[in-house]
């Protein structure tokens, strides 16, 4: 089964600091899942590496309903970014009829459980990134990476 999984959950150097982290390679084989790798942000426009960016007063949700930004640590408005990396996250999911995604945890556009507060004190808030939130909005299941070791646990 083919499932859409953070690039940089994949060993891919697209974070925002371009640096490494969980690789879940090894753990998706395990299961039998096929990964067909995304970065929202990169599919985007937004450079490797980049400032980080944080959604400043409210989650993805927000967002979609124009009541919420996707704010750089410069200050720079980069929502609209991000909402055209989800997009095309959305349409890679559908072209491939995926219904399944592993997303980064804690990040402005893969976030599924908890997001940074927006002020870039390192606060976490509850509520999902800018792309989580459309690919779950269009039916396809979300979890983060540490969802996916807890089930295998």
């Amino acid at each position: 089964m083919r499932v859409l999984v953070s690039a940089c959950l994949l060993g891919e150097r697209c974070r925002y600091d371009g640096a490494l982290k969980d690789d879940i390679s090894e753990t998706l084989q395990l299961l039998g899942l096929t990964p067909v790798a995304v970065c929202p942000e990169v599919l985007g426009g937004l450079a490797v590496p980049r400032p980080p960016s944080e959604i400043r007063n409210g989650s993805g949700r927000d967002v979609w309903l124009f009541s919420a930004a996707v704010i750089n640590k410069e200050g720079r408005d980069v929502t609209n970014e991000f909402m055209l990396g989800a997009v095309k996250t959305l349409s890679v999911a559908m072209k491939q009829n995926i219904k399944f995604a592993v997303l980064k945890s804690k990040s402005p556009s893969c976030g599924v459980h908890e997001i940074y507060s927006g002020d870039f004190s390192g606060r976490l808030v509850e509520g999902m990134g800018v792309c989580a939130y459309l690919l779950c909005a269009n039916g396809i299941v979300v979890m983060d990476e540490k969802d996916l070791k807890n089930k295998i646990k």
